[in-house]
């Protein structure tokens, strides 16, 4: 098959997938996107140039749509450029998150289109207005609208959708949902996976030390902000500090900020030594940066209680591997970690605003090692049942397959009829409708 990805940050979302179909030497594989140093092995790289940002003047509501404008512009100027150098996909897929996509249908007419739905703005309960700490002004109001107009238009081009969760899926509009498939992305269970030898033995990570005797609670975090509970982490270490003289707190992640606003003057970690600091034994707080993804595994196979916070937004990479390693997870009680940890059965859940209830959960794995291992055990079970890569990227194949009419692992192959019973096996599976199934020549897919 010949694949067009697009992507502004090579390979984004796509890496396994690409590895995949890499690897089986059938395929041709085109990825356009910005440029940066990363290399994937038989993927060939088109680089688009950034668009320029609007005008300081301009209303900041249309921001982020006139540069996914640009985006689009640029993306279909280096697709134009392969088709007149005569390659023509039998699928394109990418991230509709910055518009990148939105004129595809223009040069690739026909061409089906599997779209990845991130995440769809509301303006209260989820990560907008969730946090009473962060009151909505309501100034705030259109400009948190304004914010789908990518996702609109992309919902009313062709194509057909995928996004990783159901809970992502839920944050579209009913009439959106039917046309997005929930395809739930794995995770490498032989690189992440437990190390019983890790808490008996002495562990360095960079300049930090553990012991067998300390007793290591984690947190990570692509930037330590409160979209992540960072703010709620820290206020709940004085009392877990306090309570267990052996602990030993790992906070991984950068001091910017991924999602949200950013503050006047300095960081989230200055702003929360600012108000915790002189209540912490600073010494047994360690925050190491962003690590190598080696240190990172090493962490959390070592890590007595792992904590994951998040508001109502995109569950983390690090909350699956967390689980594939056998973490004793304490999770926030919000709707996107519910659906990877069941209460009391593969990890602990707790309120996200309540620093108290997140202290009690951690020493409550601290103080008994053996609800700690069956929680280790039980989230292990859960990650080889439900986020096995091999069974994902099968599960991708056939997703391309019904969305191209074409086998990846078969090229040029037609599609056969796939029996109602296995139709209505599929649905129930993903919880949602089918994409229609097309015919091996390219045609496009809509609801």
């Amino acid at each position: 098959m010949k694949f067009l990805f697009v992507h502004q940050n090579f390979p984004g979302q796509y890496l396994h997938l690409i590895r995949h179909l890499a690897r089986s030497g059938q395929h041709e594989i085109v990825f356009i996107s910005e440029n940066n140093e990363n290399v994937i092995s038989g993927v060939r790289r088109v680089i688009y140039r950034a668009p320029h940002t609007p005008p300081p003047n301009s209303h900041p509501g249309i921001r982020d749509f006139a540069i996914g404008l640009g985006r689009a512009d640029g993306v279909a100027q280096a697709a134009m450029t392969l088709k007149n150098l005569g390659f023509v996909p039998d699928i394109i897929l990418g991230h509709h998150g910055w518009g990148e996509l939105l004129n595809m249908q223009d040069v690739f007419p026909g061409v089906p289109v599997l779209g990845y739905f991130e995440f769809f703005y509301h303006t209260d309960n989820y990560d907008v207005g969730f946090d009473p700490e962060f009151p909505l002004l309501p100034e705030m109001l259109p400009r948190i609208r304004a914010k789908n107009a990518i996702n609109l238009q992309a919902l009313n081009n062709p194509g057909w959708g995928q996004t990783p969760t159901l809970f992502q899926r839920s944050t579209y509009p009913d009439w959106a949902q039917t046309r997005i498939s929930v395809l739930r992305e794995g995770v490498d269970l032989d690189l992440c996976r437990p190390n019983p030898k890790a808490a008996r033995t002495t562990c360095t990570f960079g300049d930090v030390t553990i012991s067998p005797k300390d007793r290591l609670i984690t947190y990570v975090a692509r930037d330590l902000e409160p979209y992540r509970g960072f703010h709620v982490f820290m206020r709940a270490l004085p009392t877990i500090l306090e309570k267990c003289p052996q602990a030993q707190v790992a906070l991984v992640g950068g001091d910017g900020v991924s999602y949200g606003a950013r503050l006047p003057h300095g960081t989230w970690k200055q702003r929360m030594l600012s108000e915790v600091g002189d209540r912490l034994d600073l010494d047994r707080v360690h925050f190491l940066g962003k690590v190598p993804y080696d240190g990172f595994r090493a962490l959390l196979q070592r890590s007595d209680a792992h904590v994951y916070l998040t508001y109502p937004f995109v569950a983390s990479w690090s909350l699956r591997e967390a689980m594939a390693m056998g973490c004793a997870i304490v999770g926030s009680d919000t709707a996107p970690v519910r659906e990877f940890i069941e209460d009391g059965q593969t990890g602990l859940l707790t309120p996200f605003i309540e620093p108290k209830r997140i202290a009690e959960s951690v020493l409550t794995l601290l103080d008994n090692r053996k609800q700690a291992k069956a929680l280790r055990e039980a989230a292990r079970s859960e990650a080889e049942a439900t986020l096995c890569m091999n069974d994902y990227l099968n599960r991708y194949e056939d997703l391309i397959e019904q969305v191209s009419g074409i086998s990846p692992s078969h090229e040029s192959t037609p599609v056969p009829s796939i029996s109602p019973k296995k139709k209505r096996a599929a649905r129930k599976e993903a919880g949602t409708a089918k994409p229609s199934k097309a015919k091996a020549t390219r045609t496009r897919v809509e609801a």
